[in-house]
């Protein structure tokens, strides 16, 4: 790995061409639900919705597992950096709507979503532009909406090199600590509800925040 890049590397190109390039080797076009991480926290969350509402897989990667297993019962869309990532997406989920867009520039408008889910990608977006991120997504949430969010437990930024065992192919993570990601949701007007740690059993390196759009 290697820690703090340089002004010259641009992160979210790192990041698109990493997942262009390793995206089958991240996930296969079956990854089984059952007895997952994802599917534990996603049980979190769909206790509180509605059949039919609206959810976000944000850093949706190939849809599979979260976008698929979201897309009988509710209406999904999937946004995701990567046009490899989202051309499988659509291939693979061809109920849910999928949008290769930058997350922090996607064009929704305000009360787009009843709930956004963002399993393992708020860490690839450079951490200065995260506050403002945590903004974006309070309103595209009604109110009363909700937040999956798997973010930093400690802080961090740097590049892993080879990704995925991919050779060439690097991979851009930053993330701060998991008390500044409380402060930043809060500041943006949310509220948490629940918490926890991925992953749950070995040692923990990401932490898990469900919170709440206040009304």
């Amino acid at each position: 790995m290697t820690d703090r890049p340089g002004t010259e590397l641009d992160p979210k190109a790192i990041v698109r061409d990493g997942y262009d390039r390793a995206s089958h080797a991240y996930r296969a076009d079956d990854v089984p639900l059952e007895g997952s991480s994802h599917e534990h926290w996603l049980r979190r969350l769909t206790r509180r919705l509605a059949p039919g509402a609206r959810v976000l897989d944000l850093g949706c990667g190939n849809g599979v597992p979260v976008a698929r297993a979201l897309a009988d019962t509710y209406r999904v869309t999937g946004v995701d950096l990567s046009p490899v990532n989202i051309a499988r997406a659509r291939a693979l989920v061809p109920g849910a709507t999928f949008l290769c867009d930058d997350m922090t520039r996607a064009p929704f408008t305000s009360g787009s979503f009843d709930a956004i889910a963002a399993f393992w990608s708020i860490i690839n977006v450079p951490l200065d532009e995260q506050p403002a991120l945590f903004e974006r997504l309070h309103d595209w949430l009604v109110p009363g909406g909700w937040l999956l969010a798997i973010v930093g437990r400690d802080p961090w930024t740097g590049i892993e090199q080879d990704w995925r065992g991919v050779s060439g192919v690097g991979m851009y993570y930053s993330h701060a600590d998991v008390a500044t990601y409380r402060r930043w949701l809060a500041a943006s007007g949310f509220t948490i509800v629940e918490d926890g740690v991925e992953p749950r059993h070995g040692r923990p390196g990401y932490a898990v925040l469900l919170a709440e759009r206040g009304v």
